[in-house]
């Protein structure tokens, strides 16, 4: 795993990278891990999301979800992948995950603790739009907790598209722009309570999961109805709910589910 990326063109100019969110996430690059720090609530959130995800994936591949790694083999991009908390646990399930992230620090704090964990993870300090160039492609493409720092949505998304497989499928997880979002998110998250930096946040650029439909569908992708996470601050956990208000994730298909499909294919 070298930090140093295949691409040639420089990471940080791309139209997904925002200069500003760079600096934000890179004053706290050495605390990912940090269970009690400023990403507490993904690792709150981690199972629940997870428990998500794996449900898409096997699914749509048609994987046994009672295999020791029911995963195996698949090729999953994890956009914005941070310190690895979710390339982790998709690598333990047998997944052969890429994680890319535009901050240098947090590609090195990935590198580090997945060599801890003895897992072999290939993560890259580039963006989604360098790596595309290189003509790699994957049976899935994850950008959970993402999009809501991306300056331009649509050119990020593209961008994801366009190295999926014919057959496969992109996940998104983010927040919904709403009143009780901006509450939450920001007023609370990030003034009241501190529990993650000011300015973390920009509520303009939430984005309705109506709006993420619309940009998915453009792509010539099939996005489903999707699902809402609601935190209970008593156990301190996250849980799939009915309610899209706050965070919720959406899944998208290059295929209609429910069709055979295959992943390992390129392509060529």
């Amino acid at each position: 795993m070298d930090l140093s990326s295949s691409q040639s063109s420089d990471p940080l100019v791309s139209q997904s990278i925002d200069p500003r969110e760079i600096n934000l996430f890179r004053q706290t690059a050495d605390q990912w891990w940090d269970e009690q720090g400023p990403y507490r609530f993904l690792h709150a959130m981690n199972p629940a999301r997870m428990t998500w995800l794996v449900g898409c994936m096997v699914t749509y591949f048609a994987l046994d979800p009672q295999a020791q790694k029911p995963l195996q083999g698949l090729r999953v991009l994890d956009v914005g992948c941070g310190g690895g908390l979710l390339s982790e646990p998709l690598a333990r399930l047998g997944a052969q995950v890429t994680g890319i992230d535009a901050t240098a620090e947090n590609i090195q704090v990935a590198q580090e603790h997945a060599l801890g964990q003895g897992l072999d993870i290939e993560f890259l300090y580039t963006s989604v739009e360098a790596l595309g160039e290189s003509g790699r492609t994957f049976d899935a493409v994850v950008a959970m907790e993402i999009i809501e720092h991306v300056p331009d949505v649509k050119a990020f998304v593209a961008a994801c598209t366009h190295m999926l497989i014919p057959q496969g499928m992109i996940a998104l997880s983010t927040l919904n722009r709403t009143l009780p979002s901006y509450l939450l998110a920001i007023v609370a998250a990030e003034y009241l309570l501190g529990w993650v930096p000011k300015g973390t946040h920009t509520w303009q650029r939430f984005i309705r999961p109506r709006e993420l439909k619309s940009i998915l569908k453009a792509q010539g992708l099939q996005p489903e109805e999707g699902t809402g996470f609601s935190y209970s601050p008593l156990q301190g956990d996250w849980k799939a709910a009915q309610s899209c208000a706050v965070n919720y994730a959406l899944a998208a298909y290059r295929q209609k589910k429910g069709t055979q499909h295959r992943f390992g294919e390129t392509s060529s």
